[in-house]
């Protein structure tokens, strides 16, 4: 299968790498990433050859969120569309979130909205310590909604709201307190301590780690079919808001929304 918005390789050891492969546009979600990151993740719960994955992206960002094309469209879009896009984000993430095999987090630099939502769904995140992270949604008047059941999921509503509802960018070393990511290391160390983390599994039982895998989604935070339709519902009724309409006009305007206060 071939793609053009993400890569996949693999090593002799099934070791495969899924890369986020829009370096000029710093890896923003568009449409058609979201359907390839889906099609890679049946891709790869299904080969037997492949043991591992590491997510990463090319460039200088690891996932800037929406694709500003994507947000063009949504903006005049009827909420019917508006739902199902948001579905298509949520498939996506699921299928990430339940892919039969370890998923490490390769964040070579900054993450954002659905960024953060990409890193959530991973088993373990190793970032370097330059990295900055924010969920800045509500700077343009929308929620972190499809996102977040696994957001939640991964730092506790405690932690998450220090940084869920404030567009605050935050640094590596707090994203580590808030347990978003697992370790930090210099950008020379990233890939040693990306191989660490893949070691272990390469004297693990597949079939152990993932029925382990999924033994330990079903003891944690649920995350049902309910939930994810609640937060696409809650989405698109955002969007119907005046504060989105402000939000989004200021962001493509180049201006401050009306609500800023100087």
């Amino acid at each position: 299968m071939s793609f053009e918005t993400i890569s996949i390789t693999a090593d002799e050891r099934g070791v495969a790498t899924l890369t986020l492969d829009r370096a000029e546009k710093h890896n923003s979600l568009s449409a058609r990433m979201i359907a390839e990151l889906t099609d890679a993740a049946a891709q790869l719960a299904a080969d037997p050859r492949i043991r591992i994955v590491v997510l990463t992206g090319a460039g200088a960002s690891f996932c800037a969120g929406g694709d500003l094309g994507w947000m063009r469209e949504q903006f005049e879009a009827s909420r019917e569309t508006r739902i199902s896009e948001a579905r298509k984000l949520a498939t996506m993430l699921k299928a990430l979130n339940e892919l039969p095999k370890p998923l490490i987090g390769r964040v070579q630099s900054q993450a954002f909205g659905g960024g953060i939502g990409m890193m959530s769904v991973c088993d373990t995140v190793v970032a370097v310590d330059s990295a900055k992270f924010g969920l800045t949604e509500v700077r343009l008047g929308l929620i972190p909604a499809t996102i977040s059941p696994y957001v939640l999921a991964r730092m506790g509503e405690g932690k998450a709201r220090r940084v869920f509802m404030s567009a605050r960018i935050f640094g590596a070393v707090e994203a580590r307190d808030l347990d978003l990511v697992a370790r930090v290391v210099p950008e020379t160390d990233l890939d040693e301590a990306i191989e660490q983390e893949i070691k272990p599994y390469l004297s693990a039982s597949p079939a152990a780690v993932a029925a382990s895998k999924a033994l330990a989604r079903s003891l944690g935070m649920a995350i049902t079919e309910e939930i994810i339709e609640d937060t696409i519902r809650r989405l698109a009724n955002t969007w119907e808001t005046p504060d989105a309409r402000e939000g989004i006009s200021a962001f493509f305007e180049k201006r401050k929304p009306a609500w800023t206060v100087r």
